[in-house]
Order: structure tokens, then C-alpha cells, then sequence
């Protein structure tokens, strides 16, 4: 709590990108503002704001035929409800929209299918989409979030580096990587075999299966366009393998061409579910509020982010809270209670209450604030947030001024701020390479702020 507030202090003298739903979230709130007229709502005093919508969503990179599809069933739900007292038009044409805009998108979250021992998720998409950093992100999700063993097989023998990332993300994750490397020479005995992907992932599965791991996610080769090379080869290596779940990949900045290519994929894979990566961009959100109708798939997750927590199961309804401004309360408490640690929180506390918190219980705190993700995907999230710094760019970069500018410090400077004076002053910003006006304004930040959270704790205390 202490470094959020902080952070959104110092946020407010930076630039910031914009975030993915932005333009389709002010389209849209322009949209139901059109809306006049009290106790009912008529096809006379909708026609403008549907109409306005649809333009909206058309802005926004959404099919034209979802478009059309979905505008007619929010007028067909508004028309003749009646308005109560206490609810304007506007509000009841959001809550309309809220609801068709989740139902759009799926309407329930579903995650990934594990049966099978072991359990085999094949990744399919195209070359750039993010399935290699997806299949670690997924990963290290099920290795985390549902304790399961996994293994992760190279099958883009095309590329060596698609391999060689592979095997890096996994280090990072502690997963092992089955490549054709590792066939025995039995069954790579005949010439081309460790290039055969199809060979490569049935010997992934089988040793898999030796060692006791309960899933094996299958990274396959992808192309820079859909052809014909490309598509027999993933149907040959999933009529080999028959995984319990395939996911498609796509990336989320490509817009229309994503549901577009999402349907080929489909009409020759039938795949399971869809997987949206870069999130975290300025993309339009087309892809998003189309894919699921044209192709008739969920989307199962969401990349947002390039760290490999940077991964959430996709929640319909969250993604209307957040395309309609209403932030995503929900998501973020999840977020924060994975890296909540109860004896820490009550460390801080009584420093708080002593007067004693320290930048080094600061940087703890921010390190605490970097695990949940980017920041921009976590302002998102936040009711009102994306008004309150328009115009003001969140990157995760944000942060590093404030770490040099703690590390520069001593270690009797960083558990004594008081002891902080002119010269120090001096050699810290040289040593952070910020000016002293960025240093003072940081630390009247830290000040004010410690000042503030003394108040609340202690207003906290009293209602008890």
C-alpha cells in the first residue's frame, strides 16, 4: 500500500504510454453520455448511442459482422426497460453493454484441459506470435499455481534459436526441455529423425511418462504466414500426439489479421482455446472482442507482460470491468495476495507506527510490487486510474530512478533517512545520475507519504 502511493506520486511527473483498451474505453463512455431521456429508453433516444458504439468498436479493429451482431443485441436488450429513479439511461445502457460485452468474450473463464497421464498441450500460431515465451509462461504457471511437473519439447527444428530460447526459459523456470537432441539412438538412428518434429514429440511424451511428469507442452514450429507446409505438419504432429488441450497463439497488436488467421488455424486444427499475448501493447483490443465469436473458441489466456508471471487466465466479465473503465479490483487483490507475506506486513506495520520505515523496507516493497506484473497492466486495473494519469505514461522503467537513487545510498543512509544532508544529497544523485530536484522531490515523496500511512494506521486502530 505504502509504495503504491508513492509510485502514483512520482508517476504524475512522467510520460506514459497508452494502455491497450484506452481509446475503445473513452469511445464508449462518449457513446453513453449521448443518451437522454428519462423513465424509458426508445429506439428514438438509442439510435444515436447504438449507433456511436458500433462506430466504437469498429475504431477498436472489431469484425464488422461482430460489431453489427453485438450492437444489435444491446438495443434489442434496452429497448422498452424501463429507467428506475435512481438510474439514469446512460447507466442502465453500461450495465447493458457490460453484460454483452462479457458474453461476447465468452462469458465464463475456462482453463486449460489436463487429462491424460501425462496431460499434452500442443501450441500452435504463427512465427512472432509468442508461442515459445507462452509454452514457459504456462509453464511456470502450472508449475506454480497447480504444483504439476512439466516438461516443455522443442518442435521448431527450423529455427535454432527457437530451441535454444526454449531451453533458456526453461533454466529460468526449473522446467526441463526435451529437444531432438535427446532422442536415443535408437530412435534416431535413421538419418533426418532428430529433425522430425512428429518423432521428436512422441519421444518427448513416452519419457515423459517414464519420468513421471504429469504434463508435456508441445512448442511447434510457426511460419510468418499460413501455408500449406505449415499447416500439414501440425496436423500430422497432433493426430500423432492427440493432446488433451491445443491452444492457439496470437498476437493481440495484429488486430483483424489475428481472427483471420485464428480461423484458418481452426478450420484445419479444431483447436481448444485461443491465447492472446501482448496485451500489454497498444493494440486496439479488436482481436480480443472478436476472436471468440468468428471462431467459436474461448480464449483461455492472456499474456501481459514479458516476465514469465506475466500470465492470466482470461476472465470475461474482468475484461468488461476494464474496457468500460471500471478497473479490475478482483484480479489485483489475487495478484497482491500471492505476494502477500503475513509476517512481513506486521514488520512494516510497527515501523510504520514507530516512525522507523527505511528505504530498505521501501525497495522491499517495491520488489514486492514488481512481481504482480507490469505496471501499466496493473494501473489498468484500478477504478478511475486510467483518468486520474491520463496523459502520464506508466513503465515498469518508472521504478529504476528510484532503485539507483537507493542504492547510491549507504547503508547507514538507506535504515536512517534523517541522516541524509546537503553533501550527501550531492554524491547521491551524481552516484544515481539524477539531478538534486529530483532527489528532494523524491524524498518529500517518502516523507509525506510515511507521514499519510501513520494517519491511516492509526485511524485503522481506533475503529477496532
Amino acid at each position: 500500500m505504502l509504495a503504491y502511493v508513492i509510485f502514483f506520486s512520482y508517476l504524475c511527473t512522467r510520460k506514459i504510454n497508452v494502455s491497450m483498451f484506452d481509446n475503445l474505453s473513452e469511445r464508449l463512455e462518449r457513446s453513453f453520455k449521448i443518451l437522454k431521456g428519462e423513465g424509458r429508453i426508445t429506439e428514438i433516444n438509442i439510435a444515436e448511442t447504438v449507433k456511436d458504439i458500433r462506430k466504437a468498436l469498429l475504431e477498436a479493429d472489431v469484425n464488422y459482422k461482430t460489431a453489427k451482431q453485438f450492437t444489435d443485441q444491446v438495443k434489442e436488450k434496452a429497448l422498452g426497460q424501463n429507467v428506475m429513479t435512481s438510474v439514469r439511461p446512460g447507466q442502465l445502457m453500461v450495465k447493458i453493454t457490460h453484460d454483452e460485452l462479457a458474453a461476447l468474450m465468452g462469458g465464463e473463464a475456462q482453463e486449460v484441459n489436463l487429462k491424460g497421464n501425462p496431460a499434452v498441450i500442443l501450441m500452435s500460431g504463427l512465427q512472432g506470435s509468442g508461442k515459445t515465451t507462452f509454452a514457459s509462461k504456462l509453464a511456470n504457471w502450472l508449475q506454480t499455481k497447480k504444483n504439476k511437473r512439466v516438461m516443455l519439447v522443442a518442435c521448431d527444428v527450423y529455427r535454432p534459436a527457437a530451441i535454444e530460447q526454449l531451453r533458456v526459459l526453461g533454466e529460468q523456470i526449473n522446467a526441463k526441455v526435451f529437444s531432438g537432441e535427446n532422442l536415443s539412438p535408437a530412435l534416431s538412428s535413421r538419418e533426418g529423425e532428430q529433425k522430425d518434429p512428429v518423432k521428436i514429440a512422441q519421444a518427448a511424451i513416452a519419457e515423459a511418462k517414464r519420468l513421471g511428469y504429469d504434463v508435456v507442452i508441445v512448442d511447434t514450429a510457426g511460419r510468418l504466414a499460413v501455408d500449406e507446409q505449415m499447416m500439414n505438419e501440425i496436423a500430422a504432429i497432433k493426430e500423432a500426439i492427440t493432446p488433451s488441450e491445443t491452444l492457439f497463439v496470437v498476437d493481440a497488436m495484429t488486430g483483424q489479421d489475428a481472427v483471420n488467421t485464428a480461423k484458418e488455424f481452426n478450420d484445419r486444427l479444431d483447436f481448444d482455446g485461443v491465447v492472446l499475448t501482448k496485451l500489454d501493447g497498444d493494440a486496439r483490443g479488436g482481436a480480443a472482442l472478436s476472436i471468440r465469436s468468428v471462431v467459436n473458441k474461448p480464449i483461455k489466456f492472456i499474456g501481459t507482460g514479458e516476465k514469465m508471471e506475466a500470465l492470466d487466465v482470461f476472465h470475461p466479465a474482468r475484461m468488461a470491468d476494464r474496457i468500460l473503465g471500471m478497473g479490475d479490483v478482483v484480479s489485483l487483490v489475487e495478484r497482491a495476495q500471492e505476494q502477500y507475506d503475513e509476517a512481513e506486513a506486521r514488520r512494516i506495520s510497527k515501523k510504520i507506527a514507530k516512525n522507523q520505515f527505511d528505504f530498505n523496507d521501501f525497495i522491499g516493497q517495491l520488489n514486492q510490487i514488481k512481481k504482480m506484473g507490469s505496471m501499466k497492466d496493473l494501473m489498468s486495473m484500478i477504478p478511475g486510474m486510467d483518468k486520474a494519469l491520463k496523459g502520464v505514461e506508466v513503465s515498469d522503467d518508472a521504478f529504476k530512478p528510484i532503485e539507483a537513487m537507493i542504492n547510491s545510498m549507504t547503508p547507514a543512509e538507506r535504515a536512517n533517512p534523517g541522516l541524509l544532508n546537503g553533501s550527501r544529497k550531492n554524491r547521491i544523485a551524481k552516484g544515481a545520475g539524477v539531478t538534486i530536484v529530483e532527489l528532494n522531490r523524491f524524498l518529500k515523496q517518502f516523507e509525506q507519504t510515511s507521514k499519510m500511512m501513520r494517519k491511516v494506521q492509526q485511524m485503522s486502530f481506533k475503529r477496532r
